[in-house]
């Protein structure tokens, strides 16, 4: 099986444009965003820049979705999962802040993905409230907002981005 670190990328010029940048730019340009939307977590990152992180090694990615979730919908190769909620009514995982310091710390950088960037966003704010420093939401999600069909994946995401990811 390819690794994350070992998959082509398409020629997006905003794809190649974040594999340029530096981790410390792309970071620079998270925590601007943050800083501007008033976050209460280190700041958010479009997938491609987010890809870029993690594939330098600068960064882990942890899925935050439901185990259901990523192997029905897919998810990207070698990522972690700390699901933030589960189970079909949702329920937030009490154990979410134990097991993410027990999977990557309190001081790695850390991208949390969902569907669309909400929950990640919901579970950032928690992690940082929890003394994670470093911790990002990756904006867009995995498979973006809805379009005006009611369908995700054409607006923005990971997948729409064509990202590498897998399907179980």
């Amino acid at each position: 099986m390819a690794t994350a670190s070992t998959l082509a990328l398409p020629p997006k010029p905003a794809i190649q444009a974040a594999l340029d940048a530096s981790p410390d730019e792309l970071l620079a340009r998270a925590r601007a965003r943050a800083a501007e939307a008033g976050l209460r977590y280190a700041g958010g990152l479009y997938p491609p820049e987010a890809w870029a992180l993690a594939r330098s090694g600068a960064a882990v990615l942890v899925d935050v979705r439901t185990a259901e979730e990523r192997k029905y919908v897919g998810h990207v190769p070698d990522t972690l999962h700390v699901a933030w909620q589960t189970g079909p009514a949702m329920i937030k995982n009490p154990r979410f802040l134990r097991e993410l310091e027990n999977k990557v710390g309190r001081d790695r950088v850390v991208l949390l993905l969902c569907r669309s960037g909400k929950r990640s966003a919901a579970a950032a704010e928690a992690a940082a409230a929890a003394g994670f420093g470093q911790v990002f939401n990756v904006l867009e999600g995995f498979e973006g907002e809805l379009d005006p069909q009611q369908r995700r994946g054409e607006t923005g995401g990971w997948r729409h981005w064509g990202l590498p990811w897998v399907q179980d």
